[in-house]
């Protein structure tokens, strides 16, 4: 395997990515990257936990790179996992070390899109100070089980050094109809919490990781924007460039905890690493401007 940043085998070798996640938001939108790029791809068919499944995958596809956006989010979101522990481990984290572990047998690469969501502000992050947690912070943030599951797995894919892990949050994209998307979420919402969080805007850092596979860059990047965005924040620029009639009610953590199962993650990531290796990379709010709100314009004020 080549060292974190020459990139040899990619360049003696032509690319080819095997994605796991055929059916989810993030390994669907890949697909139809590697197609944008020309780049030789395949679906998994493999159930992750499965480890002969997967060593099946692999001598089949022969692929330079694997890519992994398979899990268990929940539907419609995480509070599905406090119910389902049991079928969450086996995706989060089986399911995860397993693939990590047939890609390093073989020598291959493993680009893990994990969540960043293991995090709150606490006394040495506090909320807006732009501090934010490093890539080799520990987890402070285990209120759901979801972030639990996640927090375990990237301790011990800490040890797989043919893992690229990135921390994705709040994922957002351009297409405003997809119920994953973070704006369509909170736009959908009866009220929201305003705090200001880290954010990844797909549009933009998608590409970014197909590059990070060229490199063959491992470890753990905090993947998201620089800078953090508030709920309030992206709904006026939703009302201002979408929608002028929109409005929404907000309410506090405190009314929130009351309807939701599990509380939520909410912090800001260090970004230093990421915009170091990709400088281009804009601020969140820039960004979404850029990639989400430009596109979809619907009104002359914007």
């Amino acid at each position: 395997m080549g060292s974190a940043s020459n990139g040899s085998d990619a360049s003696t070798k032509p690319l080819k990515f095997l994605i796991y996640g055929r059916t989810g938001w993030i390994g669907g939108l890949l697909g139809r990257l590697c197609e944008s790029q020309g780049i030789e791809y395949v679906y998994g068919s493999g159930r992750l936990e499965n480890r002969s499944q997967l060593a099946s995958d692999i001598v089949s596809s022969a692929p330079t790179h694997v890519f992994n956006a398979a899990g268990v989010t929940g539907r419609p979101n995480v509070d599905w996992c406090e119910s389902h522990k049991v079928e969450t481990i086996r995706a989060n984290v089986v399911g995860t070390l397993t693939l990590a572990d047939v890609c390093r047998e073989r020598g291959l690469v493993l680009v893990n899109y994990a969540t960043g969501c293991i995090f709150e502000y606490d006394e040495s992050h506090p909320l807006g100070s732009g501090v934010g947690f490093k890539e080799e912070d520990s987890p402070n943030f285990t209120g759901s089980f979801y972030s639990k599951t996640k927090a375990m797995v990237e301790e011990l894919l800490k040890n797989y050094e043919n893992v690229c892990t990135l921390r994705v949050r709040m994922p957002i994209s351009s297409d405003l109809t997809n119920p994953r998307n973070f704006i369509t979420k909170i736009a959908r919402y009866d009220k929201v919490v305003n705090i200001p969080n880290s954010m990844t805007i797909l549009d933009e850092l998608l590409p970014i990781s197909i590059e990070m596979a060229k490199r063959n860059l491992t470890g753990i990047w905090n993947f998201t924007n620089p800078g953090v965005v508030s709920h309030n924040e992206i709904l006026e620029m939703y009302r201002d460039y979408i929608d002028p009639s929109f409005s929404w009610k907000n309410f506090t953590l405190d009314e929130q905890a009351k309807v939701i199962v599990a509380p939520r993650s909410n912090n800001e990531l260090d970004t230093v690493k990421i915009k170091n290796e990709f400088p281009e990379l804009l601020p969140i709010k820039e960004s979404l401007i850029r990639y989400v709100f430009e596109p979809n314009k619907k009104t002359s004020k914007a």
